[in-house]
């Protein structure tokens, strides 16, 4: 004990190393950074309109009619957001919504966040959208262990 900094206790490293493996699988099975970006999506998209924002003593209000059309965009960006992280069967229809609903705050929801809830939702429903749930290298084992089809009529096995 006495050559252990102050402050550590006996175990740890190793809880701390084996909750990292086991969060590093979890979000490796899942399109969490496409879920992450939708999260930060929607964030500015309700903040904005709600504050007031003060600028060198200039007060910027961005409240408009268009609070409750930023509300439930970005309400509905964050669960998609969430949606994407437990249920990832869904996730081309979670992209391609939350593109739509990205796209539909530009013109409803003060430029959709003053631009950072826009390029954020863009990024994440780019990412669902193109997120694939099989691995390359797996895909790849998975053909090479076909066996040879026959195609009747032929001569012989054809090649995959």
């Amino acid at each position: 004990m006495i050559n252990q900094p102050f402050g550590t206790l006996p175990g740890l490293r190793d809880r701390i190393d084996g909750t990292r493996r086991r969060f590093r699988i979890w979000r490796g099975g899942r399109p969490f950074w496409a879920g992450l970006f939708m999260l930060l999506a929607g964030a500015p998209i309700i903040y904005f309109p709600y504050v007031h924002i003060t600028l060198k003593g200039v007060a910027v209000a961005l409240s408009t009619t268009a609070g409750a059309a930023s509300l439930i965009i970005g309400i509905l960006l964050m669960t998609l957001g969430i949606t994407l992280w437990f249920h990832q069967q869904v996730r081309v229809f979670a992209g391609i919504a939350g593109l739509l609903l990205t796209l539909a705050s530009f013109p409803l929801a003060n430029f959709g966040g003053l631009l950072f809830g826009l390029l954020f939702g863009l990024v994440g429903g780019s990412l669902a959208c193109a997120w694939d749930p099989c691995p390359p290298e797996a895909e790849a084992q998975h053909t090479a262990a076909l066996p040879p089809v026959t195609v009747p009529g032929s001569d012989g096995p054809q090649g995959n």
